[in-house]
């Protein structure tokens, strides 16, 4: 297009020369616009070559750079293979590991499950083996010559905080043994005993152990405490409360981690006695607790006063009155106090609720919508006997034994 516009412009040009400038003819005239069209080509061509443009080194570096961007883009496709293939690999190994472990629990419940039918099966034998059921007599003899022998253990159930299920304390159980090594129960054993008068002397077997059970728990952990059950027969008796007394303002200072247990029950239908005596172990500094509670009908100012410290109510009992129109307790506070502030209630008079016979993790959920601050129950672990070289280190002196002896003949 640029020569023909040259063409054009010379041509244009030699008939303006041929027609309007004397002594040029047609011929002069197109030789003149033919050499001006050929210079003017020229001129084009030599400053195209002159300009600045793309070189062939500009062109080498941009294909450098291209094959290096395409090096590049090759490398990272390689690297995310080999992260692909890693993390298949991590993934694989991973389910093979939970696999593994799946398959490993799966086998300690089966023998858990095992140890457990044949633990049942003893235990369902047990009454078979024996010659005949035991009448009262029997079993008081049984309790005398468990007492005498010092067949008495210490079974112990952890009692948490929630909802962290920390272990604060212990409520301890007495078991008392036959020769033969089996266990009376307390439902068997309790009945006789108090008729017989033998509750102060299990009392003692039973509160010498958690004492050194509470010196050694406090060795490592000052902040667990022991609950330990005590009969309100036990306070009631002149001849056992004087050295039972004697005894505790010995061990005073393992004050913070003893609690004295007793049941809803007695403890309302406690004697003057037994409020005094109670009086006199709240002024060396222990504390009591309530089990067995049907409901949350407390007096709570006359708990406060007594050296209550805490109280055990049956969680599904426990659940049924945090509800809209249920039991509330007694207090200088409103009736009208909502589910929630129950617990909020007892700790304003320095009395801590306890859920206790918590079987279920279905019961633990429902009791942590109401922030009580313990729970207690098979559901965080069952009773469990103490170790036996602890019982041994635990167990009461020959002279202890012996008095307690001669008390149970």
């Amino acid at each position: 297009m640029l020569a023909l516009v040259y063409v054009t412009a010379s041509a244009v040009g030699a008939v303006a020369l041929h027609l309007y400038v004397p002594g040029f003819d047609a011929v002069t005239a197109a030789i003149i616009g033919a050499t001006c069209s050929l210079a003017m080509i020229q001129l084009h061509m030599v400053i195209a070559r002159s300009s600045p443009g793309v070189s062939e080194k500009d062109l080498f570096e941009v294909k450098q750079e291209i094959r290096k961007l395409t090096s590049r883009v090759a490398q990272n496709e390689q690297h995310a293979a080999e992260l692909k293939s890693s993390f298949e690999r991590d993934i694989a190994q991973r389910r093979e590991t939970i696999l593994n472990e799946m398959r490993g629990l799966e086998g300690m419940i089966q023998n858990l499950s095992k140890k457990f039918e044949t633990r049942l099966q003893s235990v369902r034998a047990q009454p078979a083996a024996a010659d005949a059921p035991m009448d009262g007599a029997s079993i008081l003899d049984a309790v005398k010559e468990a007492l005498r022998e010092n067949r008495v253990d210490l079974h112990l159930q952890a009692i948490v905080n929630l909802p962290q299920r920390r272990t604060c304390f212990y409520e301890g159980f007495t078991r008392l043994r036959r020769a033969n090594g089996q266990v009376i129960m307390p439902a068997e054993f309790l009945g006789a005993a108090e008729r017989a008068n033998l509750l102060g002397v299990i009392d003692n077997m039973l509160l010498f152990r958690c004492v050194q059970i509470v010196r050694r728990l406090s060795e490592r952990d000052r902040r667990i405490g022991v609950f330990c059950n005590i009969s309100m027969a036990s306070l009631e008796d002149e001849m056992f409360f004087p050295p039972f007394l004697e005894f505790m303002r010995e061990n005073r200072d393992l004050a913070h981690a003893m609690i004295f247990e007793l049941g809803v029950r007695q403890f309302n239908q406690r004697s003057d006695t037994a409020a005094r005596n109670m009086g006199r172990l709240k002024e060396l500094g222990f504390r009591f607790s309530l089990d067995k509670g049907d409901g949350l009908n407390f007096d709570l100012p006359q708990l406060q006063a007594a050296g209550v410290k805490f109280v055990k109510v049956n969680v599904e009992r426990l659940l049924e009155e945090l509800t809209p129109g249920g039991e509330r307790p007694i207090s200088s506070i409103t009736r009208d106090i909502a589910a929630e502030d129950v617990p909020a209630v007892f700790v304003r008079y320095g009395i801590d609720l306890i859920a206790e016979k918590m079987e279920t993790e279905k019961s633990v959920i429902e009791v942590l919508e109401f922030e009580i601050p313990f729970g207690q129950g098979h559901v965080f672990g069952a009773p469990r006997p103490i170790k036996g070289t602890l019982q041994d280190e635990t167990a009461p002196p020959p002279d202890f034994v012996r008095r307690v002896s001669q008390a149970a003949m």
